[in-house]
């Protein structure tokens, strides 16, 4: 009887993972703002992330000049498209991001355009499938 619980609990956990959609981000900010964006993610944004079932997987930030100093790159990972749907309006509505996003424009406005959004699946070959 172990064995079988065992075996339906790794099933229905891969079951789960194939759900899963990642989500790649790109924040353009206006020049002079990619540190205060930074800091806004590093001191809040992850945290009230967490709170709404948005998985962080990494950030980055590009190499070539010409970016590098105005853009942040994220992919996020929630545990179904449905999720992610709901999970971006509980962050947008969240009383705490409203309070930290309008503290952390208050030197004027950080990102110099919308964020652009890729939903993506893991190809059948990726380690992350």
């Amino acid at each position: 009887m172990t064995r079988l619980l065992g075996l339906f609990v790794l099933f229905a956990g891969f079951a789960f993972a194939q759900n899963r959609v990642y989500e790649l981000r790109t924040y353009t900010c206006n020049e002079g703002k990619l540190e205060a964006l930074k800091a806004r993610f590093r001191d809040h944004t992850i945290e009230i992330f967490k709170r709404h079932g948005i998985e962080s997987v990494g950030y980055w930030i590009p190499q070539e000049a010409a970016t590098s100093k105005t853009t942040l790159i994220y992919i996020v990972v929630h545990p179904s498209m449905e999720a992610a749907k709901k999970n971006w309006a509980d962050f947008r509505s969240d009383p705490e991001w409203k309070k930290v996003a309008a503290e952390s424009e208050a030197a004027g406005k950080i990102l110099a355009k919308s964020p652009e959004s890729v939903y993506m699946d893991p190809a059948d070959f990726s380690k992350l499938k």
